[in-house]
């Protein structure tokens, strides 16, 4: 049985490139307003998926604070270079997680508990107010 090879294959110009990842910024000043709508897409996805696996107990508003925001994106990128592979180091992993709970300090400032449900047209108005611009199809 012979095995052909694939006509696309391509070898990399040098063994020592680095993987190409595209990755948002951890704030999104300087951001274009339709970037910026996608950043905090992003964000909300990353802190819904967040607040059920480690249990975070957001406020309704997170959003809307600036010191919020900042921590939460933070932690969905040690989370995501976890998750991906990127990063396998077993001590900084359980640093982030006993981190949790320095995170949790941050996240207490708020009125109700978030639902995710409830507060997405209330997130949604705030990204507009921002001056954030939706996808056309939105």
């Amino acid at each position: 049985m012979s095995h052909s090879e694939p006509d696309d294959w391509h070898e990399p110009d040098s063994e020592w490139e680095e993987p190409v990842t595209a990755r948002w910024p951890l704030s999104c000043e300087g951001l274009f307003p339709r970037e910026r709508w996608m950043w905090f897409e992003q964000l909300w996805s990353d802190v819904c998926a967040l607040r059920v696996r480690y249990r975070l107990a957001l406020r309704s508003g997170w959003w809307e604070d600036q010191v919020q925001v900042e921590a939460l994106a933070a932690l969905s990128a040690w989370v995501e270079r976890y998750d991906s592979g990127e990063w396998d180091d077993p001590p900084g992993k359980l640093a982030l997680l006993f981190d949790l709970e320095r995170l949790a300090v941050l996240l207490r400032s708020g009125g109700e508990p978030f639902h995710p449900d409830r507060d997405r047209l209330a997130f949604a108005r705030f990204l507009i107010e921002l001056g954030c611009q939706p996808p056309p199809d939105r």
